[in-house]
């Protein structure tokens, strides 16, 4: 089996901390930073809720979020346990899927001062095979893509960059 990989990413993202969190950790952000490549579905204990409402489920099996390839084909699960949570800043999960035996993600929103903040992705795993790390740095730097390309919308009634009502 191949060895542990880890990966990092951080991006600038030219909007408010709090905006930018309740996004990432939204449904519809997950499923923006993924499209067209992917869709990924809640875990049932996270259905109707927000990662912010999980803390009492910590260390807890949220159950599976399975990953669908344009978004209709189901590729992989994501089988969840999330074992840190700072609502509004940081949440760390550990997972096993069939593709990664080990499965790691930490992602922390900090502000950076001008209204923008950074999100940072660490990813801790085992690929299974032995040319996936690719393919998930490749996933990675397009959500992190959809991400900025998001915030740059410009938002209705505000000045600067922002984002529209709309999730393309």
């Amino acid at each position: 089996m191949p060895s542990q990989r880890t990966l990092t990413r951080t991006s600038t993202v030219p909007r408010p901390a709090p905006e930018v969190w309740a996004r990432v950790t939204s449904p519809a952000g997950i499923r923006h930073e993924l499209r067209p490549w992917l869709s990924m579905t809640m875990p049932p204990r996270l259905r109707g809720a927000t990662i912010d409402d999980a803390a009492p489920l910590l260390g807890r099996p949220l159950g599976k979020a399975w990953l669908l390839a344009g978004g209709l084909v189901p590729v992989d699960f994501d089988d969840m346990v999330l074992v840190a949570l700072e609502p509004g800043r940081r949440f760390h999960e550990r997972s096993r899927m069939l593709l990664f035996p080990r499965w790691e993600h930490e992602r922390t929103v900090a502000p950076a001062g001008g209204g923008a903040c950074t999100v940072t992705d660490r990813l801790t795993f085992v690929p299974r095979l032995p040319a996936s790390h690719h393919v998930v740095a490749l996933l990675f730097a397009h959500r992190h893509r959809r991400l900025r390309a998001w915030a740059r919308r410009p938002v209705p009634g505000r000045s600067g960059p922002g984002r529209s009502g709309h999730d393309r």
